[in-house]
């Protein structure tokens, strides 16, 4: 299993990972969103960020959460329109294993 990505904050400031820790699971709660749509409005935001492990691990979890390839893509579609091609590079290098 690969390292976890935070690993040095973990080790060196603990209660900043703490803080980051409780806003995952405050921003991934249960609520009027459901989970498979948290999943692919972060994987949207992390394409645009060019966070390609991000793509990657939220495009898995939102299909675990029960996203479609097709509502994936659908989703790369919408960042592409929003912030320009180079979501879509970054997509791209995330889903090949993926998709």
């Amino acid at each position: 299993m690969p390292e976890h990505p935070l690993k040095v904050i973990m080790d060196k400031d603990p209660e900043l990972f703490s803080l980051l820790e409780n806003m995952r699971e405050l921003s991934f709660a249960e609520g009027g969103i459901p989970l498979k749509y948290k999943f692919l409005i972060a994987m949207a935001l992390d394409a645009a960020n060019g966070a390609v492990d991000g793509v990657k691990v939220l495009a898995i979890q939102a299909m675990e959460a029960g996203a479609t390839k097709d509502e994936v893509m659908e989703t790369i579609r919408i960042a592409q329109y929003i912030f320009g091609v180079g979501s879509v590079y970054t997509a791209a290098k995330a889903l090949t294993d993926v998709l």
